[in-house]
């Protein structure tokens, strides 16, 4: 229910108590045609633009003037800066009042009833007039309805119903500035209120209704479900006090379970079940209930689920049992509407796409969804964490932002309570400031409701808030303890590939749940070919300037490939970081960060799929929930690169978030495209729930005689639920030099070429211009994170005769770690060489990158390798190979460099 906006004189007040109930009389729907004018200059009100018929124009409500195609257009053109790459770019904006009227005619048997007005979403402010008089008071939220009591104004017959909608700034304590974008209408980073995700739409949304009743009106039902002692608690409040009979009856498919009546007296009512034995809700079970409650002439239906949600011991229960939040983020991402969608239809696409992928848990970042998310949540089984609309460094400072906050707060959880999708709160994203009053806030919202678990801030920066829980928290979203990380993007750069480690030791000391905090951020070169698909308010600017940049360079024909290859690495990291989380005892769960793009903050693309929800090609639904569903077989091993002669140990595991599963079988083997290398059974009574339990031990010794990928992989037997990973395993030696010069000095190449020879040069790195190597693909989005090694991966021809003993495919994989560390990426824009292997540079300079690239240098022949073949080889296996593998190529009658480089060329690329 949302504010009537007069002076709050508590915060514990119910603002809204003359909000939306859902009455069985009459109903006016106010969508279709209305009239819109734009008031840039505040003239409206003064000029009593609400006294006669609005000159302006037309518009279909619900919607935004966005849709409609009112505002100012857009002047922007393509190019790379930071007012295109910010975010897609609206084709219409307008920030400031916007008056909104139509003609309505009310019927004569709605005289003297009362009569509420429905906004269900409205950004930000809102007032009303009926015909000339103005309504008492203004509502203000970004996130639950705005409903105005219209009792007394509205008379049978024609009435002019007039809206006025601000959709500026009304409290910027809510938003922490964003440096990196110029306009300032970019600088707003909360997604409740941004142009970076949803855009700041003028407009109304979802239901606009007249709603007609008669006597007192339930305002407020809320079901509260004890699973434990197994009770329904049902607490009715009504508008006025009446002494009338109530009727509650709980119900399913329509068939009445429980039912209680008797005489009301006073303003409120609470009724406890006891005994109850109804199916519990979980997202294995996504069963719901109806509560409906009747008294005297007005009746009010809610959905609920009969479920618990608590802290056992550190560990996250639902109904009793262990379970494992599998997230992702949801940051009002719709980019042909630019705004949130209103109905069932919308949501139930998205919602069954992300339990496809195997996830569980959506979290609503810095913003809460309409009721249709919550619905169609309820029934697909999803768990939602929602938000206030608040993302801010000095939270607590400002005495009306917090009362707007607070009250926000209570309205969210009165609107969307019963829903038991809804199990988590967080007061916002990443919040410094006062935690007095955070902690206060989140101790007031469990006296309001003790149906969900309650966090004061998701993640934060400020020292003793981010590394460990605040008092009031009843679990902890973090990417790092006061003991480590417990993420993935603070270690995979810095250690060499390892998958036997987990959090166990960062967490060991805390006291609820943990769940890591927007893992992942792996960018992913952008989808030119999505272009196309933006044919709503939103304009794909930012990738038209990229493709832009490439055709001018000459890059454009790679783009698909960096694509791609850019993706199947972040698909590699995505799923170790996945499967280290989903190792740790007593850990609770990942929020992906994220399974689709974030247009925003800099084009943010870190997403599997695009940001329509759909597939890029990289990864399907399948291949993602088989590291990323319920049940996920698991083994723990020290490295993926091996020597012939080594024994592969790995232990086995499963976590399990489902249920036991009896009398399976584990099945494992290691093969190659060519062989099945080794293969295996355990015998196991019982595959418990969690993912403690160590159920064998793989170990074989592995032998070759040249360098070999296998695949080691483990399944259920009986199911569809399997896993695997890649290794490497390489020969002790490579072969003899034979006409080839190996050096790293440019003055000894130089001297060799001119003479005819066969020359592989590899200055060290330090002597080299170029990118600074890195394996890890650029964070986030180069735009918001200027400083950093901003690359995207390899990208290569395995099929090239230099790499016909180097097992590899077009992109990074993990043999590629050291390789990637030890080395520059030389900039080769002026070069006209083809390198054979590229590294794929980020999408804001497009410099044709490569390590590792052959020429015709005057009389002699030049392999340029800037990745490290030297240095302690005997401890660098996959170094060695790739140096073998090339050193057979130019002793071969296939090294025949087609390109022509002067010696200078290559002077230009050291310092």
């Amino acid at each position: 229910m949302m504010k009537i906006a007069l002076q709050i004189a508590s915060v514990l007040i119910w603002v809204g108590l003359l909000g939306c109930t859902v009455p069985t009389d009459n109903t006016i729907d106010l969508s279709g045609e209305w009239t819109v004018k734009l008031d840039p200059d505040h003239l409206g009100e003064g000029q009593a633009w609400y006294k006669h018929s609005l000159q302006g124009q037309k518009i279909i409500l619900p919607g935004t003037l966005d849709e409609a195609q009112i505002g100012i257009p857009n002047t922007l053109q393509p190019e790379l800066n930071n007012y295109v790459l910010s975010h897609l770019t609206r084709a219409h904006s307008y920030t400031g009042k916007a008056w909104y009227q139509r003609v309505i005619n009310v019927p004569a048997s709605w005289e003297d009833k009362n009569i509420q007005l429905k906004l269900e979403r409205v950004l930000w402010k809102s007032e009303v007039w009926v015909n000339d008089q103005k309504v008492e008071g203004f509502q203000e939220s970004l996130i639950t309805p705005h409903c105005y009591d219209l009792t007394g104004y509205l008379a049978p017959g024609e009435n002019t119903l007039t809206v006025m909608v601000d959709n500026s700034n009304q409290y910027p304590g809510i938003n922490v500035a964003g440096s990196k974008y110029p306009a300032p209408e970019d600088k707003d980073m909360a997604h409740a209120y941004t142009n970076h995700t949803q855009i700041k739409w003028n407009g109304m949304l979802g239901e606009l209704s007249l709603r007609s009743s008669v006597g007192a009106m339930i305002e407020d039902l809320q079901v509260y479900s004890n699973t434990v002692q197994q009770q329904i608690t049902v607490k009715v409040s009504l508008s006025e006090a009446e002494n009338e009979h109530f009727d509650i009856a709980i119900t399913h498919n329509g068939e009445s379970i429980l039912q209680r009546e008797g005489q009301l007296s006073g303003k409120g009512l609470t009724v406890t079940f006891d005994g109850v034995d109804l199916e519990k809700w979980d997202e294995f079970n996504p069963v719901t209930y109806k509560c409906r409650v009747t008294i005297g002439t007005s009746t009010k239906e809610v959905t609920f689920g009969y479920r618990n949600i608590t802290n056992d011991n550190a560990v996250l229960a639902i109904n009793g049992q262990r379970a494992f939040m599998r997230g992702n983020l949801e940051c009002v991402i719709f980019p042909l509407t630019g705004r949130p969608p209103m109905t069932r239809d919308e949501w139930f696409g998205l919602i069954k796409t992300a339990k496809a992928y195997g996830l569980n848990h959506l979290r609503f970042h810095s913003w809460c969804p309409p009721k249709a998310a919550f619905e169609v949540a309820d029934e697909l089984g999803m768990y939602l964490q929602v938000e206030l609309p608040l993302w801010n460094l000095s939270v607590g400072t400002d005495e009306k932002t917090n009362q707007f906050l607070y009250s926000e707060a209570r309205d969210l959880i009165k609107e969307y309570g019963n829903h038991p999708s809804f199990t988590f709160f967080s007061v916002g994203n990443e919040l410094e400031g006062d935690t007095l009053w955070l902690n206060d806030l989140v101790a007031r919202m469990k006296e309001w409701d003790d149906r969900h678990l309650y966090m004061t801030t998701t993640f934060s920066f400020q020292k003793g808030v981010g590394d460990e829980p605040q008092p009031e928290d009843d679990y902890f979203v973090t990417q790092w303890t006061n003991k480590g990380w417990v993420r993935g993007q603070g270690i995979f750069n810095a250690r060499a590939p390892h998958f036997d480690k987990d959090y166990r030791n960062e967490i060991d000391h805390l006291t609820v749940p943990v769940i890591s905090h927007e893992i992942g951020q792996y960018s992913v070169y952008p989808d030119l070919s999505e272009i196309e698909k933006y044919t709503g308010v939103l304009k794909p600017l930012n990738f038209i300037a990229v493709r832009n940049d490439l055709e001018k360079r000459g890059l454009l024909e790679y783009a698909p490939d960096f694509t791609q290859a850019s993706g199947e690495l972040a698909v590699l990291l995505y799923k170790e970081e996945i499967e280290r989380a989903l190792k740790t005892p007593g850990f609770d769960g990942f929020q992906l960060l994220q399974l689709q793009d974030f247009p925003g903050q800099g084009t943010a693309l870190v997403g599997l799929l695009n940001a329509f929800w759909e597939s890029k090609g990289m990864i399907d639904s399948t291949g993602f929930s088989q590291f990323s569903g319920p049940v996920v077989p698991l083994i723990r091993f020290p490295k993926a690169v091996f020597a012939t002669g080594e024994n592969f140990m790995a232990d086995v595991q499963v976590a399990n978030f489902y249920r036991p599963m009896m009398n399976k079988n584990l099945e494992w083997s290691i093969s190659s495209e060519m062989e099945e290398l080794a293969k295996g059974t355990f015998q196991v009574d019982q595959i418990e729930v969690g993912n403690e339990k160590v159920y064998g031990a793989i170990e074989h010794k592995l032998e070759v005689t040249r360098a070999t990928k296998f695949i080691v992989s483990v399944s259920i037997s009986g199911t569809d639920y399997r896993n695997q990973w890649p290794i490497w395993v390489y020969p002790t030696s490579g072969g003899a030099e034979g006409k080839v010069r190996y050096t790293r000095s440019v003055s000894e190449a130089r001297q060799w070429l001119a003479k005819g020879e066969t020359v592989l040069l590899n200055p060290a790195i330090e002597e080299m211009k170029g990118v600074t190597g890195r394996f890890v693909p650029v964070f986030w989005s180069p735009v918001h994170f200027p400083d950093q090694p901003a690359t995207m991966g390899v990208l290569c021809n395995p099929e090239h005769p230099a790499l016909a003993d180097f097992p590899t495919e077009f992109h990074s994989n993990w043999q590629w770690w050291d390789l990637c560390i030890q080395s520059k990426a030389l900039i080769l824009d002026d070069l006209p060489v083809d390198p054979i292997v590229r590294v794929i540079d980020n999408f804001v300079t497009n410099r044709n990158l490569g390590s590792l690239f052959e020429a015709q240098v005057g009389k002699g022949k030049l392999m340029f390798s800037s990745i490290d073949l030297d240095t302690e080889l005997e401890n660098r296996l996959v170094a060695r190979q790739l140096r073998s593998s090339l050193i057979d190529y130019m002793n071969s009658e296939s090294f025949a460099p087609a390109t022509q480089m002067e010696f200078s060329d290559l002077q230009r690329l050291m310092k």
